[in-house]
């Protein structure tokens, strides 16, 4: 047992040329100048982006610092002696109002070997998407690494990529090596590896007006995509009925486990039988975490993480509809 609590963190916010205002309208994020806001950093050990303790004797303590102190109590055990004091984890809200860059991730040996950074396996949760939204996803044939260069230089490579419109509740699990992005109106939930390596190939024109354009890493990419017909995975999704709530576990990779909570009664858990912290992002409705003296009240938009050895805590539901992501991570 420890004097650990349900701990919150101060979301880092970022300018996007791509985003918008729905953080802040639907997410009630708090910016400052006039600026789209694309992405809100949720909770982060990326260098450089490392995320402040909001709430409790912690508040205004760093995460790595956090680590620091508390080691495996914090993290869990075996996440410890595999990441040390990095958090290996990154929770982001997104919205993509206009065109994201066309881009892929490279997977940890690229990673590594370039940049000295892990890889970026990702998970994208819908939380809301316009009619008229796209979510582009790996290509619509096998193609080649000429075409898909060419492509790209003469604007026509949206005619080589597969098209998904996307709405509320879907989910994407985005492995390295498949090209993406969307436009048109939507607002996501993304999980991810503890990484900012993004290699962009086209940005919809942008790149050729010099007051848009922004770094291109074709060449970088051209040898980590794949470019085989994109064949979505099937999910080893499992749904439970555990005291009467319904979960669903929608991911399961090497780098963290995610289930879906419907909540409709209060839960009782204890964080020791995880092995790993616990974060709770808030999709739908609101709910009240209590854990080790503390409350914390989420609504949609919120994130918060249990401490590994946190002990007992429950999740009470304050609306009828409340729906939970609960995220793991794995060794």
């Amino acid at each position: 047992m420890t004097n650990l609590y349900p701990i919150k963190f101060k979301p880092i916010l970022k300018e996007r040329v791509w985003g918008g205002v729905s953080l802040v309208k639907y997410l009630n994020k708090k910016k400052s100048g006039s600026k789209p806001i694309g992405e809100s950093w949720e909770i982060s050990g990326v260098q450089g982006d490392i995320s402040i303790a909001s709430n409790g004797f912690l508040k205004g303590n760093d995460i790595n610092e956090i680590i620091e102190t508390y080691l495996g109590e914090f993290v869990g055990d075996a996440m410890y002696e595999k990441f040390g004091n990095e958090f290996p984890i990154l929770i982001k809200f997104l919205d993509i109002q206009e065109n994201l860059s066309l881009q892929v991730h490279p997977n940890d040996e690229t990673a590594i070997e370039r940049h000295n950074s892990y890889g970026k396996t990702e998970f994208w949760y819908i939380l809301d998407a316009e009619p008229g939204a796209k979510i582009y996803m790996g290509f619509n044939r096998d193609t080649t690494a000429k075409e898909l260069y060419d492509r790209c230089t003469d604007d026509t490579v949206t005619e080589l990529l597969n098209v998904v419109n996307p709405k509320k509740g879907d989910y994407f699990f985005v492995e390295p090596g498949t090209l993406h992005a969307a436009t048109g109106g939507i607002l996501v939930a993304e999980i991810q590896q503890v990484s900012d390596i993004t290699y962009r190939v086209y940005d919809w024109g942008r790149e050729h007006d010099p007051s848009t354009a922004r770094e291109m890493h074709l060449d970088l990419a051209i040898d980590c995509i794949n470019y085989e017909k994109y064949q979505a995975k099937e999910s080893a999704s499992t749904n439970s009925l555990i005291d009467e709530i319904e979960r669903k576990i929608i991911v399961d990779c090497n780098y963290f486990k995610i289930e879906k909570i419907d909540l409709t009664k209060t839960q009782r858990l204890d964080s020791q039988n995880f092995n790993s912290f616990i974060i709770y992002i808030c999709t739908q409705g609101e709910a009240l975490i209590n854990g080790n003296g503390v409350s914390e009240k989420l609504i949609k938009g919120d994130t918060i993480l249990i401490p590994a050895y946190m002990g007992e805590y429950t999740i009470v539901k304050i609306t009828d509809k409340c729906q939970l992501l609960e995220v793991t991570g794995k060794f």
